[in-house]
């Protein structure tokens, strides 16, 4: 800045002598040309300086995060209340929009049947368990009869006490005995393969139907939408008598978020050199002429949807851009150091200047900021 404005004086003075003081030549047409030729090309030094020192960008833009409300419903529901007001300020948790909770309720309650037939069910099959230990009991007993009715007639046939028919008799006898006993060890493992299937200790018919009832649950709770933070609405559209749908195009509202709001400005590519992280901002908001708020580089966005590639069959093709397209942009991202926050609105437009670590160029800067600034009493002109 310094050296600048010494190149300038210096150069002022050679003309000044040269064609003034001791007229050494003659001020004529051509020679004004050649002077103003070189005196503009002069103050480039101080364009130069304001764009890489002091990087400026008149699109700089408020973002304030949003939260689509959508409805979380299985069904097309009714809407039966709408408890905000367009722009009201809420509380997290605050009732925002309620739903006809009938249908819900009755799925509950039909949730809740099932759940004790389930756990009613569990005692059934412990019983079931129990049936099926005694019918190996019975049938084991019965086994031993019959193999000692067995022995018995196959021990009276051998001395011809006995006719041959009941020695078969007993030992066909002893076989259906046999199968009888295999049959209730069947029923036995069946019964308990029902009462031991379980999933974190709970059987799994009880755990189905309390995952069931969770979810019914679930439903009824989302019947009153509920504000996710701090915030507002804007462009209420709801009102009680629409049915929100479970085939959903887009959210019935928009949430504006009041916490981490930030501004967004774009730069050159090439003005960003010198820009780190923490570094001074002053901006000029539309909303505000004549004021100027402080803030603070947050972050640098390196990174453009220039060189962003789309999966595609297609072989991309290479040509140059056409002169009058504008020169790709990269944003930063920008926090206001007043403590008031909720003065800056969403969508808030104005300039932001950054000040890099050599403020030798600062001072220009400034005051083209605050010009621009009061500025906007006057601009645009649409009285």
């Amino acid at each position: 800045m310094a050296a600048g404005l010494l190149i300038c004086v210096i150069y002022s003075l050679i003309i000044w002598v040269v064609f003034f003081k001791f007229r050494w030549l003659k001020f004529s047409i051509p020679w004004a040309v050649v002077s103003l030729y070189v005196g503009i090309h002069l103050l480039l030094i101080f364009m130069v300086g304001l764009r890489f020192m002091t990087p400026s960008s008149s699109t700089a833009t408020i973002v304030q995060y949003t939260i689509q409300l959508v409805p979380r419903l299985p069904e097309p529901t009714l809407v039966t209340e709408v408890l905000v007001e367009q722009n009201q300020p809420v509380k997290k948790g605050d009732p925002l929009i309620r739903f006809d909770r009938r249908p819900y309720e009755y799925q509950v309650r039909q949730m809740q049947a099932l759940l004790a037939r389930a756990k009613q069910n569990v005692e059934v099959l412990k019983a079931d368990v129990l049936v099926a230990e005694q019918k190996i009991a019975k049938a084991q007993a019965q086994l031993d009869y019959d193999r000692y009715g067995e022995q018995l007639a196959s021990g009276l046939a051998g001395q011809g006490a006995g006719s041959v028919e009941e020695s078969e008799r007993a030992n066909a006898q002893a076989k259906v005995g046999l199968a009888t006993l295999r049959e209730a060890e069947a029923e036995l493992v069946a019964a308990r393969a029902k009462y031991d299937s379980r999933i974190d200790g709970v059987n799994t018919s009880v755990a189905e139907a309390q995952a069931k009832l969770d979810q019914a649950l679930y439903y009824l709770d989302n019947t009153t939408i509920v504000a996710p933070e701090d915030g507002r609405i804007m462009n209420l559209q709801v009102r009680p008598g629409m049915v929100a749908g479970i085939v959903r195009f887009g959210a019935i509202a928009a949430f504006i978020c009041d916490d981490n709001r930030y501004l967004l400005a774009t730069y050159f590519q090439e003005n960003l050199k010198y820009v780190k992280v923490g570094q001074e901002v002053e901006v000029a908001l539309d909303l505000y002429p004549g004021q100027i708020f402080k803030a603070r580089v947050q972050d640098i966005w390196h990174g453009s949807g220039k060189g962003q590639f789309l999966p595609s069959a297609q072989m991309d093709v290479y040509m140059p851009p056409p002169p009058e397209a504008p020169q790709g942009q990269f944003a930063v991202k920008i926090l206001f150091d007043e403590p008031d926050q909720t003065r800056f609105p969403i969508g808030g437009q104005g300039t932001a200047a950054i000040y890099t670590e050599n403020t030798s160029f600062a001072y220009l800067r400034r005051i083209a900021i605050r010009t621009r600034s009061w500025g906007n009493w006057l601009y645009p002109l649409n009285i």
